[in-house]
């Protein structure tokens, strides 16, 4: 617990940001069409919340937990399905289920002790990964809304470890595109909101990546796309690690133009 409460701070931060963002808006706004091609604003909360409620049966009832992995494995199209069902819901609704499902989840993550492995869709992973997860989607998501709405989020230091996840994720990235991980690390150089410095892997490594943060985090998203970001690479191989990152489970996405 003790390494989890800092990140679980951080996902609650996190999470009230983007429901600040809309909690007062009218049920018009909440069927705006966001970034995420079929997706409104409504969507976009649906999805998290329906995350998080798996969250919490991974966390409290780990049977209930294999039940749903058991029936989302041959069912590419689950996680769309999910969120096109719960947004229909009446966005006073639905909000209210996301934040008593978030403030469950966190409350959940608190009470998980140092050591125990949560099941997930993909290895198991520590209740200080499992909210640096949801932190790392909540922050995606809420990127998709406040674009939608015009808005501008002032980045923070929990960028910081949506980019840990972004770095710990390289070689899935090139798995996951059916491509050989390069052996050597890669030294990830990127300046905080703060204008410090954080960094990843040896200073002396010949494939480099630097650039902001923020801009860090949207590629390895995939909420921008490369040509609008800061973000520069030194090396073939961190070149090319550029052009497919990301962050997230699942199939390779397809980014944004």
């Amino acid at each position: 617990m003790a390494a989890a409460a800092p990140l679980i701070a951080e996902l609650r931060a996190e999470s009230d940001e983007l429901d600040a963002l809309v909690a007062d808006l009218t049920p018009q706004q909440w069927t705006l069409s966001t970034p995420a091609p079929g997706w409104t604003i409504a969507h976009q909360i649906a999805h998290l919340l329906w995350t998080d409620r798996v969250a919490v049966l991974a966390v409290t009832d780990e049977a209930r937990f294999a039940d749903v992995v058991a029936a989302s494995a041959h069912d590419s199209a689950f996680v769309d399905t999910a969120a096109a069902e719960l947004a229909v819901l009446p966005p006073a609704e639905l909000l209210a289920d996301w934040r008593t499902t978030r403030a469950a989840l966190h409350d959940a993550l608190l009470a998980v002790t140092d050591g125990r492995k949560l099941p997930w869709f993909g290895p198991p992973m520590s209740a200080a990964s499992m909210a640096t997860a949801r932190l790392m989607e909540t922050w995606a998501h809420g990127l998709d809304v406040a674009d939608t709405l015009g808005a501008v989020r002032i980045p923070t230091s929990r960028l910081r470890s949506i980019a840990h996840i972004g770095v710990r994720t390289r070689d899935f990235a090139f798995t996951v595109h059916g491509l050989t991980p390069p052996p050597e690390p890669f030294h990830v150089k990127l300046r905080a909101p703060d204008g410090s410095t954080w960094s990843w892997g040896p200073e002396d490594a010949d494939q480099r990546v630097e650039g902001s943060a923020e801009h860090f985090c949207m590629l390895v998203t995939q909420r921008r796309p490369r040509a609008a970001l800061d973000v520069v690479a030194t090396g073939h191989e961190a070149e090319r690690w550029l052009t497919i990152a990301q962050a997230f489970a699942g199939p390779p996405g397809a980014g944004r133009d």
